[in-house]
């Protein structure tokens, strides 16, 4: 699924979004986009008028009858935020985009809220960045949008939060609350933790140590600059799930640890390099079921490193020559080395495409380390 703004909006009457930061701005572009008419509404007047000056809609007005209600609030507050907006607007359907899923639900029943109006969703798209100027209109092409109706959700609100989200270019997945959230409590919320406790151990690193960070360094801890008061309301609001994803983990390191101790006594030490072995094996097993392109089966890419000179126009030169190879790039990765004009490009493109890739940048003076 991809965001095509000529394609008519399935999304009948106006949305009124609720929030606009990342992704209610986001969500409320992508609509605009499409011709919906969409109302904005946030606490604070700047980040309003920030989002009604980059198009995502216009400030409300006397008469406005909202058909959809979209809230995106921090997950501390959503479920209060939701039930005003049910009761301030009888006749619209009211979603809300928090990550998590189970406790809003669960307040919401326990105050003996009318959820027949009601359908949570989650979309899986977000960035490092916040507030609305980080906003995109395409935040959410391709991305899985959960739909994580409630028993009482009736049909036809069912219908317009999917809706909703197709029109902002998402790929829809219907799964329960309770679901949802020991699932991006696995996929989500754990790697948040373990990239920020690797990340924190650079925080007193000698600087001859950071110096030699790499790629995979940067791989590992790019989300570590999320926002952490976000993520304390939502590991809080996860906490069950989350911690027992970490009590799996921490048993898993434990393993390694008394592996490497145990060498450490001695080099010869019976089983504890098997059980290293096992532990990247099975990361590696693991990370082959992480969908690839497009949502499709995961696929294993061949590498192709070439080095680029750090110059102004050398990655678009170096671009235009893959193209011009007929090579089909699936991911391009850039590591730097510290104090050297030169950057490595990790260029992944399917196993058959290597070696004519390769060659054809040779012939183009690129070096290509063999």
């Amino acid at each position: 699924m991809t965001l095509d703004p000529a394609a008519p909006a399935r999304t009948l009457g106006t949305v009124r979004v609720v929030g606009t930061g990342l992704l209610g701005t986001s969500a409320a572009l992508a609509l605009t986009l499409r011709g919906v008419d969409v109302v904005l509404q946030d606490v604070s007047p700047t980040a309003m008028a920030i989002a009604r000056d980059m198009g995502a809609g216009r400030f409300p007005r006397e008469g406005d009858d909202p058909a959809v209600v979209l809230v995106a609030a921090p997950p501390d507050v959503v479920a209060d935020v939701v039930a005003a907006e049910l009761a301030r607007w009888p006749r619209a359907v009211v979603t809300d985009v928090a990550s998590v899923k189970g406790g809003p639900l669960q307040t919401l029943r326990e105050r003996g809220t009318d959820l027949t109006r009601y359908v949570g969703s989650h979309p899986m798209a977000g960035r490092e960045r916040s507030g609305p100027v980080a906003a995109q209109a395409d935040l959410f092409a391709g991305r899985p949008w959960v739909v994580a109706a409630g028993e009482e959700s009736a049909p036809a609100a069912v219908a317009a939060v999917r809706a909703l989200a197709l029109d902002c270019g998402a790929a829809l997945v219907d799964m329960p609350a309770a679901e949802h959230d020991e699932a991006v409590a696995l996929v989500s919320h754990a790697p948040q933790v373990a990239a920020s406790l690797v990340a924190a151990r650079l925080r007193e690193a000698p600087e001859g140590a950071v110096g030699l960070a790499g790629q995979g360094l940067r791989d590992v801890t790019r989300i570590a600059a999320s926002d952490p008061a976000l993520w304390a309301q939502i590991l809080a609001g996860n906490a069950a799930p989350v911690a027992d994803v970490l009590e799996d983990l921490r048993a898993d390191l434990d393993s390694v640890i008394a592996a490497l101790r145990a060498l450490e006594r001695d080099p010869a030490a019976v089983g504890a390099r098997g059980a290293l072995v096992r532990v990247i094996a099975d990361g590696g097993a693991g990370r082959e079921r992480i969908p690839g392109k497009h949502g499709s089966a995961p696929t294993a890419y061949a590498t192709v490193v070439v080095v680029v000179p750090d110059r102004v126009g050398e990655l678009a030169r170096l671009l235009a020559d893959i193209g011009a190879a007929g090579a089909n790039l699936e991911d391009l990765r850039l590591e730097h080395s510290e104090g050297q004009p030169v950057a490595l490009a990790e260029i992944d493109v399917l196993p058959a495409a290597a070696a004519p890739l390769e060659e054809a940048l040779r012939e183009r003076g690129w070096t290509v380390p063999r």
